[in-house]
């Protein structure tokens, strides 16, 4: 039977991720399996975890939200080895959802048990590799709001608070969009680049992306009214938002390269990298096995 490393992020989901320790052993005890589980101490260790491990582990598992699944994934995509495991134990747990990976731990546990894989597309947006979705713009504000928005509102209404104090606060970026050998030139809100559906907790911004089709789903959308937005914005939760196709539009391409004059936020998988001005979205050649 395979060995399973568990990658545990003891803060996601103001430690709901840390209070699945007991329900895992049992589990895995029950199974008889051969496994591990590791506690991170910090940003970005998942990463280097996931790389030196896998040598000896052959399905490492990330235990948390998006955060923590990018970043042990980041570690076997840099190892060229591994098969990832998912146990949502975060506030969003947007891959997991992409991927078709109960919510309840109980059962993710029982799905990675029976252990049937998929290969899944990799994208990358400059040097950072993310399997979810990468993003430019009011979002990527959202999401460092977000961060200390849910130190106080530990639930998923925290991104809806974080959208709305981004709002106020927000001014459109004019960028260039190459998608392929498509120019778009465009005043836009947001920008949505992925190989999931889901991202901010369960919107499914991409209602079109599938995770192994080799392509890229972008969705824009254009300057809009404040208001009109937050009219918009609760129809994103069930993916109705591409009916306002005056302010909403969606693409589809294998290169998304996005030039900005103005300095922007790229947001990946949840994680911010702050103040560039041009963004090349992409596809991996390879792909990676993942248990969902």
């Amino acid at each position: 039977m395979d060995k399973i490393l568990f990658i545990i992020n003891p803060v996601a989901g103001g430690g709901k991720a840390r209070a699945l320790i007991s329900l895992i052993k049992e589990k895995m005890d029950k199974q008889n399996r051969e496994y591990e589980v590791i506690l991170t101490k910090g940003p970005r260790e998942a990463i280097k975890l996931a790389e030196d491990k896998a040598e000896n582990y052959e399905i490492i598992v990330a235990v948390g939200g998006d955060g923590t699944v990018n970043e042990v994934s980041r570690g076997l995509i840099n190892k060229g080895k591994g098969i990832l495991g998912i146990i949502p134990g975060g506030t969003g747990n947007d891959m997991a959802k992409s991927l078709g990976i109960p919510k309840d731990p109980s059962m993710a546990l029982e799905l990675l048990c029976k252990g049937n894989t998929k290969l899944i597309d990799i994208g990358r947006a400059n040097k950072y590799n993310f399997l979810n979705i990468g993003s430019i713009g009011f979002d990527a504000d959202v999401v460092i709001n977000n961060t200390n928005i849910k130190k106080i509102i530990k639930s998923g209404i925290s991104y809806v608070v974080s959208v709305i104090y981004t709002l106020i606060h927000y001014k459109a970026k004019k960028v260039e969009i190459i998608i392929d050998d498509k120019i778009i030139e465009e005043k836009i809100l947001l920008l949505a680049v992925g190989n999931g559906k889901y991202y901010g907790g369960g919107l499914p911004i991409l209602p079109n992306a599938v995770v192994d089709d080799g392509h890229l789903d972008i969705c824009v959308i254009s300057n809009i009214n404040k208001l009109k937005f937050l009219l918009l914005f609760p129809s994103i939760f069930k993916g109705n938002h591409i009916k306002y196709d005056k302010y909403v539009k969606l693409y589809r391409g294998k290169d998304v390269r996005v030039k900005s004059k103005e300095e922007v936020n790229l947001n990946i998988d949840g994680e911010v990298i702050p103040n560039v001005n041009e963004v090349l979205f992409s596809m991996e050649a390879e792909k990676l096995k993942v248990i969902c």
